[in-house]
């Protein structure tokens, strides 16, 4: 940044300038509008001797001496001090000379009228670089930076439009303010207007010539964000937002806006953790994670580090995804005693070996299959993987000695049409009767869809509009509830030392369902580009319109935490699983697993 000093000087001359004419309208004044009477000798005394003490004061420690934003209330004190010690000196001369030089009330009232005078220039000239820009930053062309329109004229619009009037390199220039709130209509800040509400924001748009609205309200929830995305869709906006209050370190800057994202769209916001109740669960433990090199296991992972684990064991048989979760956590990639265990829950022998091992006092069971299509065209991989690889985890906690097992589940699994459900029923039976014969807290915990996660609508539909659409959604009415990963595995970890591990199932809080056209809607607008279509392909075997989080006939009881929900389910034992001559391929293992999933609705098995 270029110095300010020569501006500094000049503004030093400007107020030696002020002072005398300050001094002129003062005598002026005393002798009742008689410019006859005025001893101008003895007045340009004064005059001299004012400017030199304002300039002394000045450079001491008034205004002078330091560069000030022009008009900040800092410079305003400063020059209300400097002028005040001003008058005050350069009343002495005028009390002792003989002749008198002016009036002896005359230094007095000049003040006065000379601190109005520079704080008037000071305004004036803060105003004029408001809507013409400072000089001197990395890009002066006015074509270059964004034209914004600010939605919210509280305090975060308030911040945000100070910052970009006042940043120098003029990434930002704010043509309008729009508020919904009638008592802001005609307010302005720095300058900016408000010019009405969302409903004007195409016009105010096209006649201020605005190519980005900034959403400038931190406590906006996903329905105003959603509206303001489709009217800025409409007027060819692109759209920044500030993120929650609870996302910041402090007031608001240009630096905390961002693109809008999906997670904005669908009003995710941050969850409070009770992180006391988390670490006396896991600080100082062995934590083991099946599933570690998915989505939800690997971000378990990375959070549950953070407690100070004695120790942390992610498992998986994805050797690529155990290296990948081992670069995120360690930074390195040579599973050099970093704990990776690489099994397949199938394996009962080996997964028994591993827990004898390594005597983890948690387990984590994120290991399943997931993809609905898929285990319709093949059910017997799901119950191999999802019925019997959990009672393998289960067996092998138990004979571990394992303190805590908590299951991870699907809002699938109630109330189930589809195999995905049928199978993570049956592995949330089996965690309940497990809690029945064996000392240690058993729990499960079910949840929707997760964004980002792999093989998610979101992961879906980007390939699609990558390679130019069309987006292929089941049915317009379609919905799903949806979580971000990291909120689902924080809630895991609540839910984890919420529960009193006795078989029931914890619900999480999903906030509300969503259509999955929409989310889809919501992709190709933020990738900005055009003529993307929407194809409705119909509902799949197995797929329902809407999920329920709790299934019928489940009591529901309240925990501590107001975002996790117990719920009973009917618990099993493994000797009501089948042999495997009688499951023995797809056909057969979809009808037993359906069968004794549906069972906990009726309340007894088939």
């Amino acid at each position: 940044m270029k110095s300010d000093h020569p501006f500094r000087l000049a503004w030093a001359g400007v107020d030696c300038v002020v002072w005398a004419i300050a001094l002129v309208v003062a005598s002026w004044l005393r002798y009742e509008l008689h410019l006859e009477s005025i001893a101008w000798r003895g007045l340009a005394v004064a005059a001299v001797i004012t400017g030199a003490v304002q300039l002394v004061f000045g450079f001491l420690f008034g205004p002078y001496a330091v560069g000030h934003m022009r008009g900040s209330f800092d410079e305003i004190v400063d020059l209300a001090k400097t002028v005040l010690a001003t008058s005050l000196v350069a009343w002495i001369p005028v009390l002792i000379a003989n002749p008198i030089l002016v009036p002896k009330s005359v230094p007095i009232i000049a003040g006065a009228f000379a601190l109005v005078g520079m704080l008037a220039l000071r305004l004036l000239v803060r105003s004029w670089k408001n809507r013409r820009g400072y000089p001197g930053g990395d890009a002066d062309d006015s074509g270059a930076r964004a034209r914004v329109v600010v939605f919210g004229a509280g305090e975060g619009g308030r911040v945000l439009v100070r910052a970009m009037v006042r940043d120098r390199n003029h990434h930002y220039h704010p043509v309008a303010l729009l508020d919904d709130d009638p008592l802001k209509a005609r307010l302005s800040i720095e300058g900016v207007r408000v010019r009405g509400t969302r409903n004007d924001l195409e016009d105010v748009a096209a006649r201020y010539d605005a190519d980005t609205l900034a959403i400038a309200m931190p406590s906006a929830d996903a329905t105003l964000i959603q509206d303001l995305s489709d009217r800025a869709a409409l007027a060819g906006l692109s759209v920044l937002v500030l993120p929650a209050i609870s996302d910041m370190f402090a007031t608001p800057t240009l630096g905390d806006l961002r693109d809008l994202n999906l997670a904005d769209l669908l009003g995710r916001r941050a969850i409070q953790l009770d992180t006391t109740a988390i670490a006396e669960r896991i600080s100082g433990k062995r934590v083991l994670v099946t599933g570690a090199g998915g989505s939800i296991g690997s971000e378990l992972c990375r959070q549950i580090q953070r407690f100070g684990p004695a120790a942390l064991y992610p498992l998986d048989r994805d050797e690529s995804g155990l290296h990948a979760v081992q670069l995120s956590m360690a930074g390195t990639g040579l599973f050099e005693h970093d704990g990776s265990l690489l099994v397949d829950i199938r394996d009962k022998v080996a997964l028994q070996e591993i827990f004898d091992r390594v005597r983890p006092d948690i387990v984590f069971h994120a290991a399943a299959l997931k993809h609905l299509p898929l285990l319709e065209q093949f059910p017997f991989e799901a119950y191999k993987s999802n019925v019997i690889g959990t009672l393998n985890v289960l067996d092998a906690s138990v004979a571990a000695g394992v303190g805590t097992v908590v299951n991870i589940s699907t809002d699938k699994a109630a109330d189930p049409t589809c195999m995905l459900g049928y199978s993570k029923r049956i592995a949330e039976r089996l965690t309940a009767g497990m809690a029945q014969d064996h000392p240690g807290r058993f729990v499960s915990v079910r949840f929707g869809n997760v964004l980002g996660s792999r093989g998610s609508v979101v992961h879906a539909f980007t390939a699609q509009i990558e390679r130019g659409g069309p987006v292929t959604v089941t049915h317009p009415d379609v919905e799903r509830y949806f979580m971000l990963i990291p909120e689902a595995c924080q809630l895991v970890l609540e839910a984890a030392a919420a529960a009193p591990g006795r078989g029931e199932v914890m619900v999480l809080d999903m906030g509300k369902p969503q259509r999955i056209v929409d989310v889809a809607r919501a992709l190709i607008r933020m990738s900005g580009r055009t003529g993307i279509d929407i194809t409705f392909t119909g509902l799949r075997p197995g797929e329902k319109m809407s999920e329920d989080l709790v299934a019928r006939g489940e009591d529901v009881t309240a925990t501590n935490n107001r975002l996790v929900t117990g719920a009973t389910v009917l618990p099993m034992q493994p000797s009501e699983l089948p042999s495997e001559v009688v499951v023995h391929d797809h056909a057969s293992a979809l009808t037993w697993t359906r069968s004794h999933a549906l069972a906990t609705i009726s309340g007894k098995a088939s």
